[in-house]
């Protein structure tokens, strides 16, 4: 700084409010200055600067994965709020487990200004917002938050609730679903929802674990049942994907003998033949909100009266794709 100083001809400070865009600068001097920095290709040290005004303009996120559509869809979301305000995102993984979230935590602490934790583990996301301290930390995750956390909630169990409900209005009857991996509270809550909105019809469950192998090989288990179910409601839209190219390997028609339903709205699904009928959740806003929130926690700091501690419940939609257009009523009288 004090080269950049020395090259525009203007004091230090006067460096500083430049670069850092505080105080009030003339248009030449900002001008000159930001000259003598292209000059001198000078990059300012941001561990220098974090000590002295102790922000470090960067958002730390902690995902259970960073593979897949729905995480690329989230990041892009946060990366585009994030850059609107001038700040950067380290990402790391917790791989779904407590320890590795802890130590994920442990890695970011004095590096962020905040942290958001998307955890599939109610425990471990709290358990995480307790560890860094007096650190601002923004909870996403399926569960219940506990009171006086900052959190943004999708309703697992009401989008569940509204793709069987779709399903029945459209005529299936044999509805089976293809669930997430046990212990995660969105698949747990989500099988809760599908089991809540049958209406006394039987449950057809079988496993999966949110990627596109598991939906194909549940769609393989669903075929070979002595009866076949009439409609899958897959836990997330990569296992519905799944389940759409094993019907099709299989040369079940879909819709016409199994309709599918997904859950997220990830790109892939629209593009799909038949285009995925599924709950949207719009991934990408919710990345942009969760960052903004974030943001409004750290610059209220300390101040106990202006912190954020809402729980914001994100409601899914229905999009009516191909995948789940209405059964004919010849087929269903004859049963």
């Amino acid at each position: 700084m004090r080269d950049v100083a020395e090259r525009a001809q203007v004091s230090v400070a006067s460096v500083s409010r430049v670069l850092n865009g505080l105080g009030v600068t003339s248009d030449a001097t900002r001008q000159r200055v930001l000259d003598a920095v292209e000059d001198l290709r000078y990059v300012p040290h941001f561990g220098a600067r974090s000590l002295s005004t102790s922000k470090n303009d960067t958002i730390g996120v902690i995902l259970p994965d960073l593979f897949g559509e729905f995480f690329s869809e989230l990041i892009r979301g946060m990366d585009l709020a994030a850059r609107a305000h001038g700040k950067h995102l380290i990402v790391s993984s917790s791989h779904d487990g407590a320890d590795d979230t802890l130590a994920a935590v442990r890695s970011m602490r004095g590096r962020v200004d905040g942290m958001i934790v998307l955890s599939p583990h109610l425990g471990a996301a709290n358990l995480a917002s307790e560890f860094a301290g007096r650190m601002p930390v923004l909870l996403m995750n399926g569960g219940t938050a506990e009171a006086g956390r900052a959190a943004i909630m999708i309703d697992n169990h009401g989008g569940a609730v509204g793709a069987v409900e779709h399903l029945i209005a459209t005529g299936r009857r044999r509805i089976a679903h293809i669930r997430g991996a046990a212990g995660n509270i969105e698949a747990d809550t989500r099988a809760a929802g599908y089991a809540a909105a049958l209406d006394g019809h039987a449950p057809i469950i079988v496993e999966g674990d949110f990627s596109q192998a598991s939906g194909h090989r549940a769609a393989t288990q669903l075929l070979a049942m002595p009866e076949r179910p009439d409609a899958v409601f897959a836990a997330n839209d990569m296992m519905a994907v799944g389940a759409l190219l094993a019907f099709q390997e299989a040369g079940v028609r879909c819709p016409e003998d199994i309709a599918v339903v997904g859950f997220d709205d990830v790109p892939i699904a629209a593009l799909m033949r038949p285009a995925l009928t599924t709950m949207r959740v719009n991934i990408a806003e919710i990345g942009r909100r969760g960052v903004e929130r974030l943001i409004g926690l750290v610059q209220a700091g300390q101040h106990a009266d202006a912190q954020d501690t809402a729980c914001e419940i994100v409601r899914p939609i229905l999009v009516e794709r191909q995948s789940t257009a209405a059964a004919s009523s010849a087929r269903f009288n004859k049963g």
